[in-house]
């Protein structure tokens, strides 16, 4: 059985300016950066994806097209009608097309940070800017990368991608490891990665996807009102999970808080180190308490070496909602407003922006 998609959304792959065609595709970024085996790794799959992509609308129309296959599909294509008609977001957003992939995940993230500070690494790429993630369609070379961070002593993570965005410069298809997701999620996919395609800006992570979850988590519940009703079954349990995401990010900031104190101290880096074990296995247990994962899964959780990066990984997705929210209510709920209010912070210096998602007050 593939496993389910993680609670939090995962980052999209880093993405390389779209050209005429395929050829010019692989090797322009070449002469951009010089990364070749990488770049190539990158340019020779997402042409795959691209040049096996089937219009959805055909897929229905095959005489053998199981129910399951079916129905996730004339969601999807529900859904993206809704986010342009209702959401606003940028028609260029994709989800038209739907290319079959001979594996369970789409790919794999690697990302990183500094042992003794809230710090992530980063990577710098065309179009997408600076970003706290290297994308790989194979794993092994995900793997790879993060032994290569780890014997460097940076904290890591290698997660399963969930989905990703070109920003409009190709239609992105939904993959056939999405269909394994279940129907809200599923819808949910489809707003954050068209989001990305309405507003972003190159080199600031964790307001491109706190913007896009921002606007996934309104879009879901206006997408399932409007369909099944303020009683809707797959509404009922999406607010249902995020009122546990929102007890596990509440906790999430308290702890960074308390290991941000710790780095910042004038404390021994040893005296540091054994600080941060203390109060990670103080989350750990916290979470445990507070019934916030199934028993069944706790003993688990709790062995589960956790590190900066797990902390970092989860608050770029989730940071400014009452900023994100006041906005909205500024546009008046208009949401082509409140997409165009969220471009204007763009114009801000990055002190400003910080200090939008993360208000001292």
């Amino acid at each position: 059985m593939p496993k389910p998609p993680p609670l939090l959304p995962i980052p999209f792959l880093c993405r390389t300016k779209k050209r005429k065609t395929i050829i010019t595709i692989l090797f322009f970024p070449f002469f951009v950066t010089g990364c070749l085996p990488y770049l190539y790794h990158l340019g020779k799959e997402q042409s795959a994806i691209i040049l096996g992509r089937e219009k959805i609308e055909l897929v229905l129309t095959k005489p053998n097209l199981d129910p399951k296959t079916k129905q996730k599909l004339n969601l999807i294509r529900e859904v993206r009608e809704f986010a342009i008609d209702k959401l606003a977001l940028n028609e260029k957003g994709g989800f038209e097309y739907f290319t079959e992939l001979n594996r369970e995940e789409i790919g794999w993230n690697v990302s990183a940070s500094e042992s003794l500070n809230l710090k992530s690494y980063t990577w710098w790429f065309p179009i997408a800017g600076t970003v706290p993630y290297k994308g790989f369609f194979n794993k092994e070379l995900a793997i790879e990368l993060e032994k290569e961070l780890k014997e460097k002593g940076y904290d890591t993570r290698v997660r399963p991608i969930g989905g990703y965005s070109t920003l409009g410069w190709f239609s992105d298809p939904v993959l056939s490891p999405q269909l394994t997701w279940p129907d809200h999620r599923l819808v949910g996919l489809v707003i954050h990665e068209m989001a990305h395609a309405t507003a972003y800006l190159p080199g600031d992570t964790t307001l491109n996807e706190s913007y896009a979850s921002f606007v996934e988590e309104i879009g879901t519940e206006m997408f399932y009102v409007a369909k099944e009703g303020e009683n809707s079954p797959h509404l009922i349990k999406f607010k249902k999970e995020k009122l546990k995401r929102e007890s596990i990010l509440k906790l999430l900031k308290q702890y960074a808080d308390q290991l941000k104190s710790v780095y910042e101290s004038d404390k021994e880096d040893s005296s540091k180190l054994e600080l941060k074990k203390s109060i990670i296995l103080d989350f750990k247990n916290k979470i445990i308490s507070e019934n916030l994962i199934p028993e069944e899964k706790s003993k688990e959780f709790l062995v589960r070496e956790w590190n900066n990066e797990d902390f970092l990984g989860a608050l770029r997705y989730h940071s400014g909602e009452v900023s994100f929210f006041s906005l909205y209510e500024k546009s008046n709920r208009d949401l082509s407003k409140f997409h165009k209010e969220v471009q204007n912070l763009f114009s801000l210096p990055e002190e400003s922006r910080k200090e939008f998602l993360e208000p001292t007050h």
